[in-house]
């Protein structure tokens, strides 16, 4: 019979899926093409439904990974900051 209890490597499984997700998006925001940079940004910062499902998922704080990742952008260490343009 089916259960949907998962079992502890499926649950490790899952972890390190939406962890890699999340690097990935990282990856994308530091050294992505522009379009990538900007997407990247909008989930990483300013995303309220998505960005808190992948980190419970990662089995992270959502909160203070954006804390840390405004630690990085504010110290210069991430990417350029991002052309604006007004048009």
């Amino acid at each position: 019979m089916y259960s949907t209890i998962e079992s502890p490597t499926e649950q490790l499984g899952e972890q390190r899926l939406w962890t890699a997700v999340i690097a990935r998006a990282v990856e994308e925001w530091v050294s992505g093409p522009l379009t990538s940079q900007r997407e990247a940004e909008k989930f990483l910062f300013y995303d309220e439904n998505d960005f808190p499902k992948v980190c419970s998922a990662a089995g992270l704080d959502p909160q203070a990974l954006r804390t840390k990742l405004h630690k990085l952008k504010n110290s210069g260490a991430g990417p350029a900051p991002l052309p604006t343009f007004n048009g």
